[in-house]
């Protein structure tokens, strides 16, 4: 079976999210930097005299692995990566401590 494209994949998804979350409140940015395998998408702006400013979804992809440094969304990146065909062991839960990633199904590293 061929490996998957992560770089594509996490595009797609990102840009599915950045398709959704636009509207005429919050500026949402959508950065890919393939050359160095970092992967956001912001929420910046201001919103009822709040400042909105943030990463609502980060990833890296580091050693063959999708990194997951932030998630702000409900359905979790980590389940749509799988239900796209990444394995659990090529997807790390950045986000949680290195001791608690033992306790997930996804990667330690």
């Amino acid at each position: 079976m061929a490996r998957l494209n992560y770089p594509e994949l996490v595009k797609t998804i990102l840009k599915t999210h950045f398709a959704q979350l636009q509207d005429d409140v919050t500026e949402v940015q959508l950065i890919l930097d393939r050359e160095r395998n970092h992967y956001l998408l912001m929420l910046v702006g201001w919103h009822n005299q709040r400042r909105e400013y943030g990463s609502l979804i980060h990833i890296d992809i580091k050693d063959n692995k999708i990194w997951i440094q932030s998630d702000g969304t409900e359905v979790g990146v980590a389940n749509e990566l799988v239900e796209a065909g990444v394995p659990h062991k090529d997807i790390v839960l950045a986000f949680k401590s290195p001791f608690k990633r033992q306790f997930t199904d996804y990667a330690v590293c």
